[in-house]
Parts: structure tokens; sequence; C-alpha cells
């Protein structure tokens, strides 16, 4: 489930470097001419700095990549040098590749594993990976990554190997043309199948969960269906399938009906009734999409990893 990610802070810094914005550069956006004059670096790690106000445009902070400029600008860049240039660090962390081609790579994600840098997780994710795993890869915003699964979520993910796949998979998003399938143990006994039409936003007040909110209010459309496929005493075992792909949103949608994932320590209660699991029951089972380069339609699946078959099991003994 994909979202942008926010940096922000103050950094200890190099000494600025101050450039000159050639007049040939006349209609440019900042992020293509700052790949121009700074070669070393990724133009990926250069719209970061951007973003994070490092970068100056004729004595005035610039935090738009997109801006178009003139020619003639003066251009003070002021170089991270904290924890936020980890994010962008090739680290030899193995990945369990299910498919891999000119275009796309498509990874079994283990539960723990974080997929996009962020505030505490600069390093050891699987965007490093990444920048290890395919060369060249730094060049496609985001290294490639078009949706994300929340750090203890197992199961796939598609990352794209080109930006034009990019930029078709992103479309396909849009277009709600990705399928992509997850197995949930939900608490409580489920009798029928369902599904959860709310949108969903930034909680109003715990402002580091999401929560079902209005649209008028922020929210965001988000469509989850569910299949019961097993019942137990306390709990479901349940097959999701998402329309949209807002943060959390397996995790939100159910809790709002009273069926919170099990093990699930943001979104669920303390139930004593419910099996002890270190982590949400979620694992993204399948996914399908239309290749971007065949335009044939192709699909991979994945079985549930060991600790949720294990908690089945524990389950059906019960």
């Amino acid at each position: 489930m994909n979202d942008p990610m926010e940096n922000s802070g103050d950094y200890s810094r190099t000494e600025p470097l101050r450039l000159t914005v050639p007049d040939a550069s006349y209609g440019r956006r900042l992020d293509q001419v700052l790949a121009d004059l700074l070669p070393q670096h990724s133009r990926n790690r250069l719209q970061g700095w951007v973003r994070d106000a490092c970068v100056q445009v004729d004595g005035k902070v610039e935090t738009e990549p997109k801006r178009k400029l003139l020619g003639g600008e003066k251009l003070l860049v002021a170089e991270p040098t904290d924890a936020h240039s980890l994010a962008e660090q090739p680290e030899d962390i193995p990945l369990n590749v299910v498919f891999e081609d000119e275009t796309l790579l498509v990874i079994n994600k283990p539960a723990g594993l974080v997929v996009h840098p962020g505030s505490g997780n600069w390093s050891g994710t699987l965007m490093n990976a990444l920048l290890h795993h395919v060369p060249g890869i730094e060049q496609i915003p985001r290294a490639g990554i078009v949706h994300r699964l929340d750090k203890e979520t197992s199961g796939l993910l598609v990352v794209a190997k080109t930006l034009e796949a990019q930029t078709d998979l992103v479309r396909q998003l849009q277009a709600r043309t990705v399928h992509r399938h997850y197995q949930a143990i939900a608490a409580g006994v489920m009798k029928k199948d369902g599904g959860v039409d709310s949108p969903i936003g930034r909680h109003p007040v715990q402002r580091i969960k999401m929560a079902v909110v209005p649209e008028n209010r922020g929210g965001k459309p988000a469509v989850t269906w569910f299949r019961v496929m097993e019942n137990f005493a306390y709990c479901t075992f349940i097959e999701c399938s998402l329309e949209t792909g807002r943060t959390h949103q397996i995790r939100v949608h159910m809790a709002s009906i009273n069926h919170p994932l099990v093990g699930d320590q943001v979104y669920g209660k303390n139930n004593p009734l419910l099996p002890a699991f270190h982590r949400q029951a979620l694992h993204a089972t399948r996914l399908g999409l239309v290749h971007p380069v065949s335009s044939l339609k192709v699909q991979w699946e994945v079985p549930m990893p060991e600790d949720m078959r294990n908690l089945l099991d524990t389950l059906r003994d019960g």
C-alpha cells in the first residue's frame, strides 16, 4: 500500500556549492539542471535535496524539483551530511526475487523489511537493496518503487527497472487495473463475504495512524473486498482484494467493521481470546498486472510465510 513519504529536519551540511544555471537550460526543470551540473549524484537524490530545502535559487529556498528555470540563475546547494544520505546508499541485502526481466522486478518481501527509507529507518530498506541489486536504478525516482507494503506485511511487490515502466505501472495503479490479493487473519467470526467502501485519511488526532475519514475532511476513496476462507472460534481466515492502495488500507478497513487483523498493535485491541502473534497477520499473496512492454497480462503468486502457516495450524488444532 503506497503513500508518499515526507522528510524534514535540520541538517549539518558541508560547504554549500555555488552554481550558475547555463543559459541553454531555459525552460528546463530544476532537478534536470542539477543532475547535469552534479553528475556524481543521482537525480532521485537531488530531488530529495530540493524537497528538503537544501537548494536556493537566486537567494530563495526552492522546494519544488519541477520548477522551470530561465537560465542564468544562481544556485546554492547545501549537501546533507546526516542520516538522510544513507537512504541513497546501496546495501547488499538479500532479496527473494520471484521474477525479473529488463523491465520489471517482482519481490517476495519478508515481514520486517521497510520498503522506503524514512524517519528511524534510513538504511537497511528495500530501496537500499534495490540500489545494490539493479545497477542504474538510482536514476529512477524512488529506485523504481511504485507501491509499498507495510514493514510487517509480507508478500509480493513490483519494482520498475526503467522510467517508462514506472510511468506505465503508476498509470495502471491509478486506473485500478493492478490486481492485488492478500491473505489475512481477522479478529471475530465473519460469516459472509463483503466489502468496505470508506475513504481513508490521516487520523485527526493520532497523526501516525490512518483512519476512515470523510472526503470533505481529507479522506481519499478506498475500496477493499474480502472473502471468508475459514472460520475459527474467535477469528477468521480471509482473502482481501484491493481496488485502491491507501496507506494501511486493509488494516484500517477491517478495524472499521470491528474485525481488526490478529497481531495488529496499531489498529487492534488487546483480546485475550485471540492467539498471540508478533505482527499483523497479513500477506500479499497474488499480484497481477499488464506487462509494460509485452502488454500481456501477467500474474505471480507466493505461498503464505511460515509464521502465518503456523498460526493457522494452531487455530485449526484449537
